[in-house]
């Protein structure tokens, strides 16, 4: 976001191109695409009037130094993650006995969806680093914003269905006839990916590159026929906040407190109060997790659908807020694609063993007949079957054929 440009020399592309990327990152409110695109001969002098902004309101001698410490962070969030999920992705290809359990197998997609979400970072970083100018052509465009998309969505469902299959395994592991899964984790899986492949065509249809004021920008362009621009792109920002963080929301927290309050109704775990703490413990960190990452986004994603649809009045406030906050809460939602391997693998006891007897044998090669690294680990055992456990999700069973 270039909002130390001189305003005789500025573009309008180059103050308010913050908005225009965000819709391909999927995230956050395109409050002015339809004005940009439509006036783009505007001054961005006369611009500012039309909000009664001031010069020195926008003026801002560090913005060049923020853009890169952004791109800085984009790129270390891009090592952490592909470095997490690549050994989440490689224990579980090695270990046998753990591709048994269909909690594993939303593991195992999960660090999928994560891994590529990661991979389009780069790409993100770039056009930061140049004040959003996109440099990669249409086609990557699509492709990227696509991708991006469509692994947020699947990234969110995965969670769901983890929250929601830990619920069942518990409530069901202490009933004398348990019910069998109606589907099996592989069929939810593919559910997922179709829905996640749906809920992203708006990028993959709409998404294009665009020229202001001769800026080359990547966006998310809805036609402009009848004057329904502003209206659609509410709905698509509206779908993005309930599909990806209201409804998981819900659900993830649902699961949690259901599954918090069986545990001390059912006295599964009056033998051992430090394990009950343990499980109270995990439930915590996986719902804060997923709430702290998202929520600062999806305000301001919020914030901006009600002024698309004209419920609020568009103000300085929500000017300087997506200015100099959005990138923050972009960088922090990214995150939560290096916390999920950590989160959902790292707490396990399993994984940390598994994952320290790999260390053993890349540091210490010629020590690995002392300490062998086998691919018959064991999966710890199913504690929550007795209404115990150690991780957050280290107990679910079901059929996968």
């Amino acid at each position: 976001m270039d909002v130390s440009c001189n305003l005789s020399s500025c573009s309008p592309a180059a103050s308010m191109q913050e908005a225009e990327q965000s819709d391909l990152l999927g995230m956050f409110p395109l409050f002015l695409e339809e004005r940009l695109l439509n006036r783009s001969n505007e001054s961005l002098q006369d611009f500012i009037k039309g909000f009664n902004l001031e010069k020195s309101d926008i003026i801002g001698d560090s913005s060049a130094i923020v853009r890169i410490i952004i791109s800085i962070v984009y790129s270390v969030v891009c090592a952490l993650g592909l470095v997490g999920n690549v050994l989440v992705l490689y224990l579980m290809k090695t270990k046998q006995g753990w591709k048994k359990s269909s909690i594993n197998l939303f593991v195992t997609s999960l660090a999928i969806t994560d891994f590529q979400f990661v991979l389009t970072l780069p790409f993100w970083a770039v056009e930061n680093a140049l004040d959003f100018s996109w440099l990669f052509g249409k086609a990557m465009c699509k492709i990227v914003s696509y991708v991006t998309a469509m692994n947020m969505y699947a990234s969110v469902f995965f969670l769901t269905a983890m929250s929601v299959a830990r619920y069942y395994s518990v409530a069901s592991a202490l009933k004398v006839k348990r019910r069998p899964i109606g589907c099996s984790a592989k069929w939810v899986s593919v559910l997922i990916w179709v829905c996640a492949i749906v809920a992203s065509l708006p990028n993959a249809i709409f998404s294009t590159t665009a020229t202001v004021s001769s800026e080359v920008l990547c966006l998310v362009k809805f036609p402009v026929n009848n004057g329904n621009a502003q209206f659609w792109l509410g709905m698509y920002h509206a779908q993005k906040v309930l599909l990806g963080f209201l409804i998981p929301l819900f659900i993830i927290t649902m699961c949690y407190l259901l599954l918090v309050r069986f545990i001390t109704d059912r006295n599964v775990s009056s033998s051992s109060t430090k394990r009950r703490s343990k499980v109270t413990k995990s439930v915590t960190i996986v719902v804060l997790s997923f709430f702290l990452c998202w929520l600062p986004n999806q305000a301001l994603t919020t914030w901006g659908i009600l002024i698309k649809l004209n419920i609020v009045q568009f103000s300085y406030e929500y000017f300087t807020t997506q200015a100099y906050i959005f990138p923050i809460t972009v960088c922090l939602a990214h995150s939560n694609s290096c916390l999920n391997p950590i989160l959902y693998c790292l707490m396990r006891r399993e994984f940390r063993k598994a994952l320290k007897n790999l260390f053993w044998k890349i540091a210490s090669p010629s020590l690995t007949n002392m300490r062998p690294f086998t691919a018959t680990t064991k999966p710890e055992q199913d504690d929550h079957a007795h209404g115990e456990g150690h991780g957050p999700y280290a107990g679910f069973r079901c059929p996968v054929h």
